[in-house]
Order: C-alpha cells, then sequence, then structure tokens
C-alpha cells in the first residue's frame, strides 16, 4: 500500500481534491459556512469587472488614441490590451476577494477538516473578530510575496525573445501562488506560519501545482467562477489531510440529486 506521503504527491492529487471540493459544496453541514465566501466572490467580481469594463475604452485613448499616428495599430493592439486588462482584473478580483473572505474561508477550512477527521484544528477559532487579524496580516503577507515575484514576471513580456517564455511562466507562477493562496487556510488552522506553509507546499510541488492550475482553470469558467473560492479551500483542506498530517475519515461526496 502506498503511503500518504507517495500519495500527496501524486499530482494527480491536486485536481482530484479540488474536485472533490466543488462536490462537497452541495453538502448540508457545510452550506452555512459558503454564504459569506460566495457572496463576496459575487459582489467583488460585479463591482470590480464593471470598473474594468467601465474604464476600458478610456485607458485604450489614454495610450493608443485614434488621433495618434500608431492608431491604425489599434485594431492589432486591442486585443493585447484587452488581454492585460484581463488578467490585471482577474488578480485584482483574487486578491481582494481572498483579503475580504479570508475570516470566513478559515472557518470553512475548519468545518471541512472536522467532518474530514472528527476533530477540530488546534488553532481554530470560532469567533470571526478573533480570526480578522490573523487572516488579514496572512494574506497581506501573501500580497507581498505576490508582488516580489509577479513584477519581474512581467517585465519579461516586454523582453524580446524571452517574452515568448513569459506566459508560460507567469502561469506556472500563478498555479503555485494559487496553491499558497488556499494552503494557508487549513495550515494556518495549525498555527503553521508562512515559511513553514511553504516548506510543506514544496514536498508536494506537482500536487501543489496542478491544484493551483485547476484553481485558474476554474476562475475562468462563467457562473462555476463564483464558487471557485470556496471550492478550492475545501480542497486545500481535504489536500492537507491527505498528506498524513493529520487522521483522515473520509466523507462521502454528495450525489447529483442532492
Amino acid at each position: 500500500m502506498a503511503s500518504s506521503d507517495s500519495k500527496a504527491s501524486n499530482p494527480i492529487n491536486g485536481i482530484t481534491h479540488l474536485v472533490k471540493g466543488l462536490q462537497m459544496l452541495m453538502l448540508p453541514g457545510l452550506r452555512r459556512y459558503l454564504l459569506a465566501p460566495i457572496g463576496i466572490n459575487i459582489v467583488v467580481f460585479v463591482v470590480i469587472g464593471w470598473i474594468g469594463y467601465s474604464q476600458f475604452e478610456g485607458l485604450l485613448n489614454t495610450f493608443l488614441p485614434e488621433s495618434s499616428w500608431l492608431s491604425f495599430l489599434r485594431w492589432l493592439l486591442w486585443p493585447l490590451f484587452a488581454l492585460s486588462i484581463l488578467l490585471i482584473t482577474f488578480y485584482t478580483f483574487t486578491t481582494v476577494a481572498n483579503l475580504i473572505a479570508a475570516p470566513f474561508n478559515s472557518q470553512l477550512s475548519a468545518k471541512v477538516e472536522e467532518m474530514l477527521t472528527g476533530k477540530k484544528p488546534p488553532e481554530n477559532r470560532q469567533s470571526i473578530t478573533q480570526l480578522i487579524l490573523p487572516t488579514v496580516r496572512s494574506e497581506l503577507r501573501k500580497l507581498v510575496y505576490f508582488l516580489l515575484r509577479a513584477i519581474p514576471l512581467l517585465i519579461l513580456f516586454i523582453i524580446p525573445g524571452i517574452n515568448l517564455l513569459a506566459p508560460f511562466l507567469w502561469l506556472l507562477f500563478s498555479a503555485w501562488f494559487l496553491a499558497i493562496e488556499y494552503g494557508d487556510y487549513p495550515m494556518g488552522n495549525h498555527g503553521l506560519e508562512f515559511k513553514e506553509q511553504h516548506d510543506r507546499l514544496k514536498q508536494t510541488r506537482l500536487a501543489a501545482l496542478t491544484f493551483g492550475g485547476g484553481v485558474t482553470l476554474l476562475m475562468m469558467v462563467p457562473i462555476l467562477n463564483f464558487a471557485a473560492m470556496p471550492a478550492a479551500v475545501i480542497g486545500a483542506t481535504r489536500l492537507w489531510c491527505d498528506k498524513g498530517s493529520v487522521d483522515r475519515a473520509e466523507v462521502p461526496t454528495p450525489r447529483a440529486s442532492v
């Protein structure tokens, strides 16, 4: 029989736990923990999406006005500009939504772990007010980590030759960062600080990358993107429990008719 560590290192586990996390959204015991994260997701997406859409034409006219001698390139550069705005909107949405929903996500992760193992995490705090400062501080720490690496990666997009590899490096980094983002909730509930979390994820790098890549794809699917955040929290918690760090008792996923 394979050990828990070898199971956790299986890259397929990352996708498997994300899919099961999406299925577990239907479990009655979790529904009250989902209202705030999904509601925050919808509100932030609508607000940031509206701002991005309403400002797009103005930004295009500012950087490439029709009176410019380069105006004939607008039809060519418009898709690239639109993609850039889309990426900025996507990561702004992800950052803001996770920052606001962090305390609720920690509670959701704690409840999922309790369902999976029959035990509450040792650092589980029942009150949202008790969660606000630690989780917001953790989100800001992750934001600093993201910016220190995202800015050099963005610069690669303007370097001839290297810019051909830049999109692939960006997708790889995005998958890794999302694994860090959502892995923080179960590990934070066990008192692990950022460096310890980072070291744990490096031990299961392939599973973490496939998990983060799956979250990225899920966030790009209309309608399902509203459920991506809680599904990722549940999936990351399942992945954490599957690593053998805590005793695990499988919770059945709901049938489609539930």
